[in-house]
């Protein structure tokens, strides 16, 4: 009998230990008292992108490199155990946030097990409390829609019966009703809860469909800089949505440095091979090996907003509105996808970078 009464069927076998821990979604380690690997499941070679043969007989300290050096030094100690939420950790050429556990065995001292996962695996646990917070806002924005028309059609009547010296007016009225109207568009999008459809689809079709539109709406021209990997597989996305959120961060990425005597804007793709992200899709990991990055020379985010900059109605632009970076997060959720945001500060000629990357996965 199982532990909640039910029956197990005649001569179905019980999942091992071995089994049940493949089976886990995060990555696990086991690790001896001197810090060698002993073992690793699926899930840690996918997110540290090393196979079991790799890592298998390695000193943990030099395969897990945080960016904090305590970390390391509390795994010697051997007894302690240790929970750390968004820790910092390079994989590969990548910075990467995990979440982090090492729990001692108390039957085997010395030995512990470790556990490691994306720290964006999280997000999917609150979407649904995110989507409850923006209903309200969205069926607001339906009922504002109606009136607003009403206001439209009136300023239009008013327009046909003064003089020229007073229509200057009614084009304002009309004008700001569009800009409100567009907002409310978008506060919508934001609180819809179905997914658009997704299928297979050529990634650099897609950007050069957003760079033709932010190129087309620019009033000073600024050099984008395409760097892409030919050989990409199709990727698994809504075109539509793609495009969309390309051409808001490709706009934002444009702003962003306009003010700078040689405004720079790089769009990158590429295949990631030593670093696969994890989300969770119906209880499996889904690979997102396939990587467009968006890269700018400008300022880069307010310190200020910038834990927050994914979050709706939160902006540092003056007349900013703050619901660009919020569907874009939502869009690429939709789409199974991530997206990640990197200042790289420097020193040298080639200036500091503002970098966001988008990862989604491949079409099977």
């Amino acid at each position: 009998m199982t532990k909640s009464g039910g029956a197990i069927p005649a001569g179905e076998a019980i999942p091992g230990a071995a089994d049940q821990i493949a089976g886990l979604t995060f990555a696990m380690m086991v690790v001896s008292p001197d810090l060698v690997v002993h073992s690793v499941n699926p899930a840690a070679e996918s997110l540290l992108g090393r196979s079991a043969k790799r890592l298998v007989g390695r000193d943990a300290t030099t395969i897990l490199d945080f960016g904090e050096p305590h970390i390391g030094e509390r795994m010697r100690r051997g007894e302690e155990q240790l929970i750390a939420r968004g820790l910092p950790m390079k994989v590969g050429d990548k910075n990467v946030s995990i979440n982090l556990t090492i729990s001692p065995l108390q039957t085997h001292p010395g030995w512990r097990v470790v556990t490691l996962s994306d720290s964006g695996q999280g997000e999917r646990f609150g979407d649904e409390e995110r989507r409850t917070s923006l209903r309200g806002p969205a069926v607001l924005a339906h009922e504002i829609k109606n009136p607003l028309a009403a206001i439209r059609g009136a300023a239009q009547l008013v327009a046909r019966q003064i003089d020229d010296k007073h229509r200057h007016l009614t084009s304002l009225i009309t004008d700001e009703v569009d800009r409100i109207a567009q907002l409310i568009d978008r506060m919508q999008r934001l609180g819809r809860e179905r997914s658009e459809p997704v299928g297979p689809l050529n990634l650099h079709e897609a950007i050069h469909r957003a760079l033709d539109t932010v190129r087309a709406a620019s009033d000073h021209p600024i050099r984008i800089r395409e760097e892409f990997d030919p050989s990409l597989p199709p990727v698994l996305a809504n075109e539509g949505a793609l495009v969309q959120v390309l051409i808001n961060l490709l706009a934002n990425a444009r702003d962003a440095c306009a003010g700078r005597q040689d405004p720079q804007v790089i769009i990158r793709t590429r295949f990631v091979s030593g670093l696969v992200m994890n989300v969770i899709r119906l209880g499996r990991p889904v690979k997102l090996p396939i990587e467009i990055q968006v890269s700018d020379n400008g300022p880069g985010i307010d310190p200020m907003v910038e834990a927050n900059m994914f979050e709706p109605f939160v902006s540092s632009k003056p007349n900013g509105q703050g619901l660009g970076l919020a569907l874009v997060q939502k869009l690429v959720r939709d789409m199974d996808g991530r997206i990640s945001h990197e200042r790289e500060d420097s020193t040298s000629e080639a200036g500091s970078w503002t970098h966001f990357r988008v990862h989604l996965p491949m079409a099977k």
